[in-house]
């Protein structure tokens, strides 16, 4: 297996932690088979209506996410020079933004007592990653 190879199946196997971190699986504190059968629908299905911006905004969000493996890799082979650490900073910055737009349009169709509302809260961290994804961009440059 060559380098590629090897980064291609890394990638893959940190989707499915990724994908599984998400899904929140519980231990089961049961050691047989069928402790398991109660985690199998385990998803998150927040939103009850799916709209037509929802279904836009989504369209971006995806390419953003899409264009991490590229920044990544750029910035790893050019050893976190300046120009490849700040698009990495600019592909989170604009996924971090489509993302927010995602999520202002899920609360706005499914309203302000909905389950998405009550799980964002207050979003300190949406609020700060832009800031702090903006000061990266700024000190690629200026640490170099």
């Amino acid at each position: 297996m060559g380098q590629s190879g090897f980064e291609a199946f890394s990638d893959g196997v940190i989707a499915i932690i990724i994908t599984i971190t998400v899904l929140e699986l519980k231990v089961p504190h049961d050691e047989s088979i069928e402790a398991l059968a109660p985690l199998t629908p385990v998803s998150l299905h927040a939103c009850h209506k799916v709209t037509g911006p929802m279904l836009w905004a989504n369209l971006p969000r995806l390419f953003w996410l899409s264009l991490i493996p590229f920044a990544t890799g750029w910035m790893g082979e050019n050893h976190f020079t300046a120009s490849p650490s700040a698009l990495y900073g600019v592909v989170l910055l604009m996924a971090a933004i489509a993302y927010w737009i995602l999520q202002q349009l899920s609360i706005t169709s499914q309203g302000r007592d909905s389950l998405p509302s009550k799980a964002v809260g207050c979003d300190w961290k949406g609020k700060a990653s832009p800031v702090l994804y903006l000061i990266a961009i700024a000190t690629a440059f200026w640490s170099q």
